[in-house]
């Protein structure tokens, strides 16, 4: 369910950043390592730090009047570094669920479970070892863990 509950919050996140937050990451990575003079900025496109805006004022006669003007929008400044965070956690938190899911699914295999018991007990014999993996089941050996 860890696992699951990872790559739906990935899948989310990036429907709500309109399809480009599963290659936020790796576009930032290659970002960094281009020349300075000519390189694009992933992050200014799905976070621009500039925008057009217009602006509906009275005019001396009373009427409305259109002034276009460029709004500087400072938290997305601060967004970008949070959704580069989410990105790089997404992908760790999923390797590290995804390793101990397969953990979890190999004690299931006999022969694995003998090995772990040899790792956790080096004092007893491997005949001892043995005997205790043929008698036990899978939940005697996570009651042995």
């Amino acid at each position: 369910l860890n696992f699951i509950n990872v790559i739906a919050q990935i899948y989310v996140t990036d429907a709500f950043l309109g399809h480009s937050f599963s290659r936020y990451g790796r576009e930032v990575i290659e970002f960094s390592q281009q020349e300075i003079t000519s390189r694009d900025d992933p992050m200014d496109r799905v976070f621009p730090k500039v925008a057009k805006c217009t602006f509906h004022m009275s005019g001396a006669s009373g009427s409305l009047e259109k002034h276009d003007g460029l709004c500087v929008l400072p938290l997305n400044i601060f967004n970008e570094k949070i959704y580069i965070f989410l990105w790089f956690w997404f992908i760790i938190v999923a390797v590290i669920t995804a390793v101990g899911l397969l953990y979890r699914i190999d004690t299931f295999l006999p022969g694995f479970r003998q090995i772990l018991l040899k790792t956790k007990s080096r004092l007893a014999s491997s005949g001892t070892v043995e005997a205790v993996t043929r008698r036990c089941e899978i939940g005697d050996f996570r009651l042995q863990l």
